[in-house]
């Protein structure tokens, strides 16, 4: 019998900000405001679009640096909003391809938490990786890095 090839995870990331979930919300629905710290990290998008409407598009593309082992190599992330609960929750479904290969598919959902005097968001990750993905633990590094960039958005101190 053949070993499967598709590894599945699911990671949960948590962050708490002393803000209201609006503006918490709006750093998700606001496509200026995602763009930065979903898609200006350590390596800057090539591009970026969304349409923040259930069933509307969002598409990533990376270049990959002349540090990595695929320079100039291209980096696609296309996604569908399945939810949105303003102010309460958004859901994306999204595939990822490196060149012309699929790599992985993901349903990420953000919910938004009312606490105290702020917003606990609570991000779940669930993927399937396919031969040749970058895997779940340099998947979660990625995301705890684009959160550190929401972090820094917000300018609001964080607790995990």
């Amino acid at each position: 019998m053949t070993e499967p090839t598709t590894v599945h995870d699911t990671f949960v990331l948590e962050r708490h900000y002393p803000l209201q979930p609006s503006d918490v919300f709006a750093a998700l629905a606001d496509p200026d405001l995602k763009r930065r710290w979903f898609a200006e990290g350590d390596h800057p998008a090539e591009s970026f679009e969304m349409d923040f409407r259930v069933g509307g598009a969002e598409r990533t593309l990376f270049l990959l640096g002349d540090d990595t082992p695929f320079p100039g190599t291209a980096i696609v992330t296309e996604g569908r909003y399945e939810e949105i609960a303003e102010g309460r929750r958004v859901v994306v479904s999204s595939t990822m391809s490196l060149g012309e290969r699929r790599i992985s598919t993901t349903l990420v959902t953000y919910e938004l938490v009312e606490s105290g005097a702020g917003t606990d968001l609570i991000l779940t990750h669930q993927a399937a990786f396919y031969e040749g993905a970058d895997g779940p633990e340099m998947r979660k590094d990625g995301w705890e890095k684009m959160l550190a960039g929401l972090d820094r958005q917000l300018g609001a101190p964080v607790s995990a």
